[in-house]
């Protein structure tokens, strides 16, 4: 696990929109859809990109987490990386580095419809607490979308 690099930043949002397009495709708006472009991608990460760890060979990375705050804001693992625990290595990290700066419940939202994603956060200890609007970042301006939302109760860092 290690902080993402710049020179990832266009590797690793070809890996967000391929995941995006494979997960949300089919279950959310197209208004949103058509907001969700390979730029918008690469603008979001180079903003985020000191709240972003990667895992993976430097330069390619097989996956990546963003926080943001007390939300878990983004994980993702390319296709080839899923079932190797890529993904669970990530969302252990963000989970310590949020307890570490003192967060006691994270929360992330996951679309709704959303089951591959929703089964692995409930194996890595998260609860379904119910449906909330959440305002999705877009290119122009936030675009509200109903979702689940997840929380965890983290345990504090001594």
């Amino acid at each position: 696990m290690r902080a993402a690099e710049e020179r990832e930043i266009d590797h690793l949002a070809r890996l967000w929109y391929a995941g995006w397009q494979d997960a949300h495709e089919q279950i959310l708006p197209v208004e949103l859809r058509r907001l969700r472009t390979l730029d918008s991608f690469k603008q979001r990460l180079q903003a985020a990109l000191p709240d972003t760890w990667a895992v993976g060979p430097r330069g390619a990375p097989h996956g990546f987490c963003i926080t943001k705050g007390d939300e878990l804001y983004q994980i993702y693992v390319s296709a080839e990386a899923r079932g190797s625990g890529a993904a669970r290595a990530l969302i252990a990290d963000a989970e310590a580095r949020l307890a570490k700066s003192g967060i006691e419940t994270a929360w992330l939202a996951c679309a709704i419809g959303n089951q591959r994603a929703a089964r692995f956060y409930e194996k890595c200890g998260w609860r379904c607490v119910g449906v909330v609007t959440y305002q999705a970042e877009t290119s122009t301006g936030t675009f509200p979308i109903e979702v689940w939302r997840y929380e965890k109760n983290l345990t504090p860092v001594t």
